[in-house]
């Protein structure tokens, strides 16, 4: 697979020095191109590139940060309007340098971010000025949350998730989170998916340290539309895992299950890594009444250090029949991801219906 840093190819570099020559007509080409690839560039990963991306932009501009900004931001209405081929991601390089060198201005910079996120996202960049002047950002970002433009929208739920996956974490808001929800009320009938999904996302976020934060808000929207009863369970995924009994309850799971697993059976005891196993089982339900039931399976990793690290994947969760029996059966991959090392070693799966464990079989992975 092609190294995702090198998006930032000789053809790409061609044409982004080509669009801002549109807009800024004094910019040297050929000495931004020289300037971009030096001795260094091979060796650089991909975040290393965005970051050089940023300071090269620096040295051939103004090296004033007002018209600085301007010029970034006729660009990227330039490519908004252009015939750009490439994907906007290639760009985040643009908020990367809204990060570097806005941080003493945060008036411009807030300006620059609203218009750079219609274009590339700018939730890692707005971080650490949410850190700096949490209550002036948040104000804004309140603004965001009825913008015209989806994209700002988004941003303005994204950019203040406390736990944002490979952003810097906003301490204030994982212990007090208020200034949040505000935004999020805005947004919980969003019409687009993709401003919703944030939501939930931030919802999740703000459940692993203030549970009662998104439980109160969960008890609050249930039911007022279909947006917000999807907002609410996939925001809720933390806790309806970790089987919070009250979370359960809420969304009509009985943690007081009657039905049973039965065969639970792998195909095989002993695999390579690398390797995939199946599993299947038997599910019975209650005889007496219909049930609903969220049916998982954990799988309890081997880990470096010799102990193990339960992961919890869902299958299905909906309505059973009463007295009724369903054959079950799924694949788990041990091939290695970005975002997890699988080792050799003792490895458990286990069944688990409305957080209930109720069946397990170890493995080995060699």
């Amino acid at each position: 697979m092609e190294p995702l840093k090198n998006v930032y190819s000789p053809a790409f570099i061609d044409s982004l020095t080509k669009s801002l020559k549109h807009v800024y007509p004094e910019l040297n080409q050929k000495a931004f191109v020289k300037a971009v690839f030096d001795s260094d560039w091979d060796a650089r990963e991909l975040k290393q590139r965005m970051k050089h991306l940023a300071n090269v932009l620096q040295q051939f501009l103004h090296q004033d940060y007002a018209k600085d900004i301007q010029t970034i931001i006729n660009w990227v209405h330039h490519l908004r309007g252009g015939s750009d081929n490439h994907q906007s991601f290639h760009y985040l390089f643009l908020a990367e340098y809204v990060e570097i060198f806005g941080q003493e201005h945060v008036t411009l910079s807030l300006k620059a971010i609203e218009e750079i996120t219609q274009y590339t996202s700018c939730e890692f960049a707005v971080r650490p000025f949410l850190i700096k002047h949490p209550e002036k950002v948040m104000k804004q970002m309140l603004k965001w949350s009825t913008h015209k433009n989806p994209s700002v929208r988004r941003f303005s739920s994204e950019g203040c998730r406390p736990r944002l996956p490979w952003g810097m974490a906003i301490p204030v808001f994982k212990k007090n989170p208020t200034l949040i929800l505000a935004i999020l009320e805005n947004l919980k009938n969003d019409e687009s998916l993709y401003v919703r999904k944030s939501v939930a996302n931030n919802l999740n976020d703000i459940a692993k340290d203030n549970p009662d934060v998104v439980i109160s808000l969960i008890k609050k929207w249930k039911g007022k539309s279909e947006y917000t009863d999807w907002i609410i369970k996939h925001g809720a995924r933390t806790l309806l895992k970790k089987a919070h009994a009250e979370v359960l309850g809420l969304f009509d799971l009985n943690t007081s299950v009657r039905c049973s697993v039965l065969n639970l059976n792998l195909n095989k005891k002993q695999i390579a890594l690398g390797e995939e196993i199946s599993f299947s089982f038997e599910l019975e339900t209650d005889a007496k009444k219909e049930s609903k039931l969220r049916i998982e399976f954990a799988v309890y990793y081997a880990k470096a250090a010799g102990k193990n690290s339960r992961k919890l994947f869902k299958i299905t969760e909906k309505i059973y029949p009463k007295a009724s029996k369903h054959m079950i059966s799924k694949r788990i991959s041990f091939k290695d991801l970005t975002t997890r090392k699988h080792y050799s070693g003792k490895h458990k799966i286990a069944i688990v219906i409305n957080g209930n464990e109720l069946a397990e079989k170890e493995f080995v992975v060699r």
